[in-house]
């Protein structure tokens, strides 16, 4: 991916993070994009900033250029893509993995949730996909070949079958899913490709915390939850999201839901440990039906 250039927009952390560091391992210039630099934290009051991301891309062989953007502000998502236009004349890869909620509402009817919460979670899932897309898609499509990721909890065919979190939750997560949609009907006779794209159970900064595990140990979480056994680094989105930028032939994904397991067949690579797990037919098969936990065949 030498000379290509993509924006991360929400590469703080977690999946945005190991997206962004692959496409550097790719070669890319990638611009990493959020609301925590190393002298400003957004709400979520994490320590991982923009400026760290971009560290990891440039250690991993490519070009990392942090700006901190809140991408709910119109004017300044227009300024980042107008930079980007400035500093490299074209777009050729764009990444929505835009959230930041900072609380989950589990098992919540929308009688039930904090309306205050659940509209939050719109705003920070939804308006900012959209805006960003609004403003950095026309510069992709400048170039032929240009990609849209949109990044979501959830595999179309899981998500059509199963209630996720809450009420508004859900709804978020749904809407992601029909952006990704439109874009591909739109984008497709422009010669663009729109996918959308789900990593399985992560093991984010949050989540290792949450554990208290890290990303060396993190095995040993699953005395207390097994079923963590079929978790995946950031990394296996990442490699996931830089074999379908490397494509020639993208096209033929257009408008489709894909999983990191499932890119992992496809394009053959691997997690972190040399494995490939299969997070969403995972919980099809073993892990919503109660079975105990075991993930032979599916890592």
């Amino acid at each position: 991916m030498r000379g290509k250039v993509a924006l991360v927009a929400g590469a703080t952390r977690g999946a945005g993070r190991g997206i962004a560091t692959e496409l550097g391992a790719a070669g890319a210039t990638v611009y990493v994009t959020g609301r925590t630099s190393g002298s400003l934290r957004s709400e979520m009051d994490r320590p991982e900033t923009i400026e760290e991301t971009a560290a990891l891309v440039d250690a991993a062989g490519g070009h990392g250029i942090p700006v901190r953007v809140d991408h709910l502000v119109p004017e300044e998502v227009r300024a980042l893509v107008a930079r980007i236009r400035d500093e490299q004349g074209a777009l050729h890869v764009l990444v929505n993995d835009i959230w930041g909620a900072t609380e989950m509402e589990w098992d919540k009817t929308v009688w039930e949730s904090s309306l205050d919460v659940g509209l939050r979670y719109l705003r920070l899932g939804v308006d900012t996909h959209a805006i960003t897309s609004h403003f950095a898609i026309p510069l992709l499509l400048e170039t032929p070949g240009g990609l849209v990721v949109e990044v979501t909890d959830g595999t179309d065919e899981y998500n059509a079958a199963n209630y996720r979190v809450s009420f508004f939750y859900d709804l978020a997560k749904a809407a992601v899913s029909r952006m990704a949609f439109g874009l591909a009907h739109e984008l497709g006779p422009r010669g663009a490709t729109a996918v959308l794209v789900t990593p399985g159970w992560l093991r984010s900064e949050m989540m290792l915390d949450n554990f208290g595990v890290t990303e060396a140990n993190w095995r040993d979480a699953t005395e207390r939850i097994p079923h963590f056994a079929i978790s995946e680094s950031p990394s296996y989105v990442g490699r996931g999201v830089a074999a379908l930028a490397q494509d020639l032939d993208v096209a033929r994904w257009n408008g489709r839901s894909l999983s990191s397991g499932q890119l992992a067949r496809e394009y053959g690579f691997t997690d972190l440990d040399g494995s490939r797990p299969d997070a969403w037919r995972y919980l099809v098969e073993v892990q919503d039906p109660g079975k105990p936990a075991d993930t032979t065949g599916y890592r």
